[in-house]
This record gives C-alpha cells, structure tokens and sequence, in this order.
C-alpha cells in the first residue's frame, strides 16, 4: 500500500506528480507552516492534502510516508540555518554566528528539537550544516575529536537555553517571575527557607532574581573556556 515503505533516500527518489500546484516543495512548505503554527502533532498527510484542495493520496506519488515528510521538513529548515557565503576567519566569530543562527531558527520552528529527538536522516543540508560547524572549529584546532567536541559542546548549550527560552515563552511574559512567587506562597517552602538549610537560595528568592539569562553572554564564557583549553591560533 502506498505510503508504508520507505525505501532509499527520499532526496534522491525521483519526484512524481503532475498538478503544478501539487509539488514536493510544496507539500513540505505546507507542512512546515502548519507545524510552525500548530506544533508538530497538526501536521498529517490528510491536514497537508487539505491545505493544498488535493487528495491525500496524491501526496504519495511525491513522499512514500509522513517519516519522509518530517525528513524533508527538518533539512528544508536547516537551509535556514546556513551561514552565507564565506565563514569569518576568526574561529570564534565562526562559531559565534552558527550559534546564533541556530537559536534563531530553532526560536522561529520549535519543533526541530522535537523532531531532533526523533533522530531524523541527515539530508544534504544537515551536511552542510555539520561541514560549516566543524570547518569553524578547524579555525582553533586540526585535531578531529577536539573539533567535533567543540561543536558539540557548543550545541548543547544553543539548545539547553533555547528549550528554557522556549518553556519560558509557553508560560507567558513573567512567567518564571510568577512561579518563583508561586513558591513564596506555599508556606512548607517559606518554612523552609527560615531553617537556614539554604543560604545562597534565600537570599535570591528574597531579592527577586529570577533567571535572567543573557544568550551571548553564556556563550561568550564557554568560548572563553575553549579558546584558554586549545590557545588559539
């Protein structure tokens, strides 16, 4: 049956159909619309045939199955990622703009992480997302296990403070502020925290502080961190 399978590449299967507006492109540009409105759970062939006035059906003789769709949207979203033209010379620089392209793209189509999770296949843009990542990270070092764990070690920040960014925009404005003040209602945390067991969380809840983050300070101390690990070129 006709969408079940999913044999081969789907970047290199050959691209069926015959209604001009019905095409690979846009049934992944439909998806990626729904999926940035309505989080990655509203996107299905039947939504997609809908959006577009065909048949569901009809999507098949472009994609082979919704695991393929979600392949397609994740690389086409990688393209965003990509840095223009040449990467800067300074290393640091390099990685310091992939950095922020990645937030940037993963704060517009936050379901990526989701899909991420997933493990879906590397597509030809997710190539030349990982080539542009380590070719900044050859900037510092041409040792191989010291780039990769360069680049790694700096996705892992980009997403841990994107998914917080992300949790902390699902809340609302203030939305931390007013959870931290949420606890300070409950009286076992107020009794608690008169014990003396927490000396340095006290104080922050008494002061107010409540998680302000700064994105490009944090990723400036972790490339001070590296740069002082390998010592430049």
């Amino acid at each position: 049956m006709a969408g079940t399978s999913r044999s081969g590449d789907v970047w290199t299967r050959p691209r069926g159909g015959r209604r001009p507006k019905l095409t690979r492109e846009a049934i992944v540009e439909t998806a990626i619309k729904i999926a940035d409105a309505e989080r990655l759970d509203a996107v299905s062939i039947r939504r997609i045939a809908s959006e577009l006035g065909v048949r569901a059906m009809s999507l098949y003789t472009h994609i082979d199955a919704k695991e393929d769709l979600l392949d397609l949207m994740y690389d086409e979203v990688a393209q965003e990622v990509l840095i223009k033209g040449e990467l800067p010379d300074d290393w640091r620089e390099a990685m310091l703009q992939i950095a922020r392209r990645e937030r940037e793209v993963g704060v517009k189509h936050p379901w990526m992480f989701e899909l991420a999770r997933r493990a879906p296949r590397v597509g030809p843009n997710g190539l030349r997302h990982a080539e542009q990542s380590l070719a900044a990270a050859a900037r510092l070092t041409d040792d191989l296990e010291s780039m990769l764990a360069i680049v790694t070690t700096i996705d892992h920040y980009m997403l841990g403070y994107t998914l917080r960014e992300q949790n902390a925009h699902d809340v609302g404005e203030n939305g931390l502020q007013r959870a931290q003040a949420s606890l300070l209602e409950q009286e076992y945390v107020r009794k608690l925290l008169e014990t003396g067991e927490f000396p340095h969380l006290k104080p922050l809840f008494e002061a107010g502080v409540h998680g302000r983050e700064n994105f490009e300070q944090g990723l400036n101390w972790l490339l001070d961190g590296i740069e002082h690990e390998y010592g430049g070129k």
